[in-house]
């Protein structure tokens, strides 16, 4: 793996960030994808919420890479649409309006806003032992993700694991892997972005690439607040709202300890309070422009530590091209004409990095005690076992089940909750747990 150059040039910068931008466009975008498409949003309506959707993921992006004395954990995060969200947001826009939908989703990000300074003093609860398997079953967990993708995205298709499918979605994998251990310097690190290019190139040859979108779209777009009507306020949605946005902070916390080990900075409390603000910030915009919830993209981390390239410059651009596509929408669509069997095989490749990243942190864990085994273990088999069968809980409340059907939630639950169990007693970690309380109190009397 190549060291971090002591500076990117501009050049290298914008196509590194546009390197970022395809990794995590199609997750972003599916989101309005399908919220649009169970609410039987018109044409207009549907490319109006996809446009918006990636302006504000740039505006969200910046709010976190950002990072000032009141907000933004300034690390090379990309911010995109909280996929945990969907289904809820379809629920309420269903039984209920689309106002109401956004008005839960503002009232979310005040929620995340006023609480940050208190969810960050849980940073004791977050050794290696737990942020290692956290990161862990993050990377696994999105594994299905990139195989229903490499096999076409739809399993219930007829053409789903087609040999012409399995063929330009390994190929991708092939070449990034070719380039990563033949390629130098610059060329190695944007290895995802000619894996995309060349994938895309092979897979039109087989009729497979679409410049229907392009041609349809419009060329230019500007952002309207309440574009689909006032916010309406409703208790039971914003109760359901609240508990998805904790399900994403500890999402994000995950990420924000995995990039920070991989650029060798320790997360403080005061970084999770400001990155968490910054969260807030880009929730409660969401809500007024009528897109999503926003959270820190997993997929992304794989990225830098794949690139090497560990600074914020690449993010900046990424952020810039994701507000520009969303105010040009024709040239935004040339982004989802990517193949999705050829964007499977990226996200392999990805998501498998965000795994060796957990299983990197856990190798500073003493496991010679059975203790730290069975919490790996355990969290582990929670999070996978929920992922691949989350009808198991389908008989508790509605409102639990938001919380239990997620792979990522139970894993950190579980790994916490075991390591609290049998590490409580420590001395070492009642202390650094004081540590972070402390300096969190101090640095709330700065900000005031």
């Amino acid at each position: 793996m190549q060291t971090e150059p002591q500076e990117v040039s501009t050049p290298k910068a914008a196509v590194l960030g546009l390197q970022h931008l395809l990794a995590m466009y199609s997750g972003s975008v599916l989101v309005p994808l399908m919220i649009g498409g169970a609410l039987h949003f018109s044409t207009l309506q549907m490319t109006y919420l996809v446009s918006i959707d990636i302006f504000m993921c740039g505006v969200a992006t910046l709010l976190q890479v950002y990072g000032n004395r009141y907000f933004g954990i300034g690390l090379p995060v990309i911010l995109g649409c909280a996929i945990q969200a969907v289904e809820p947001l379809k629920m309420i826009g269903k039984n209920f309006s689309i106002g109401t939908m956004y008005g839960a989703i503002i009232a979310a990000g005040i929620f995340i806003y006023l609480i940050a300074g208190w969810f960050s003093k849980i940073k004791a609860l977050f050794p290696p032992l737990v942020t290692g398997t956290l990161i862990t079953v993050i990377g696994l967990t999105l594994m299905p993700v990139a195989f229903q993708d490499l096999g076409g995205g739809t399993p219930t298709a007829a053409s789903f694991g087609s040999l012409t499918n399995l063929g330009v979605g390994f190929l991708t994998v092939l070449i990034i892997l070719a380039i990563n251990v033949w390629g130098r310097g610059f060329f190695q690190s944007i290895a995802i972005l000619i894996g995309l290019l060349v994938g895309t190139l092979v897979a039109s040859m087989f009729g497979m690439v679409d410049l229907k979108p392009v041609a349809e779209a419009s060329w230019f777009h500007f952002p309207q607040p309440f574009y689909f009507g006032t916010p309406k306020f409703e208790w039971s949605s914003i109760v359901t709202m609240i508990l998805i946005s904790l399900v994403s902070m500890v999402e994000s916390t995950g990420v924000y300890f995995a990039l920070g080990d991989i650029t060798d900075r320790k997360i403080s409390s005061t970084d999770l309070k400001k990155g968490y603000r910054a969260e807030g910030l880009a929730v409660i915009l969401g809500g007024i422009f009528n897109t999503f919830p926003y959270t820190a993209f997993s997929q992304n981390v794989g990225l830098v530590q794949l690139s090497g390239i560990k600074t914020k410059k690449p993010i900046y651009f990424s952020a810039a091209f994701l507000m520009l596509l969303g105010l040009l929408p024709k040239i935004g669509a040339m982004a989802t004409i990517i193949p999705t069997p050829v964007l499977g095989g990226a996200m392999l490749v990805l998501f498998g990095m965000v795994a060796v990243q957990g299983i990197r942190m856990l190798q500073e864990v003493d496991f010679t005690s059975d203790k730290n085994l069975l919490v790996v273990a355990i969290s582990i088999g929670m999070g996978l076992g929920v992922t691949f069968y989350p009808k198991i809980f389908q008989f508790l409340p509605a409102t639990m089940r938001l919380l239990f059907d997620n792979g990522i939630v139970m894993a950190s639950i579980s790994a916490v909750g075991l390591n609290l169990i049998f590490n409580r007693p420590h001395h070492e970690a009642g202390q650094r747990m004081q540590e972070d309380v402390g300096l969190n109190e101090r640095d709330s009397d700065e900000d005031q």
